[in-house]
């Protein structure tokens, strides 16, 4: 299927590229042969086939939520590099 000029700018419209004259050029003939591969495809019975969004089966792989301990207010704070009474202390990153 040979692509028009118009079509491959139109195309280069739609996926916000620009393009040089010679550009176009190069591009609609390289659209214009992966179309062709696709109809190749065309005579391909596909009417058995189910249409899915997925060539695999997924499944889930999230874990159950268990409760664990966790550390105490003063093991966390035990590394700060700066600390204010319970707290981290940051910079200031917003100007007051």
């Amino acid at each position: 299927m040979k692509l028009s000029r118009e079509e491959v700018l139109h195309i280069a419209l739609l996926a916000r590229v620009g393009l040089a004259e010679a550009e176009g050029e190069k591009l609609g003939e390289q659209l214009s042969n992966i179309l062709e591969n696709f109809e190749v495809l065309q005579p391909v019975d596909t009417s058995d086939v189910p249409p899915t969004t997925q060539s695999i089966i997924r499944h889930n792989v999230m874990r159950d939520d268990e409760v664990t301990p966790s550390l105490s207010q003063d093991e966390v704070l035990a590394n700060a590099p700066q600390k204010e009474e319970n707290f981290f202390r940051v910079r200031a990153v917003l100007e007051q």
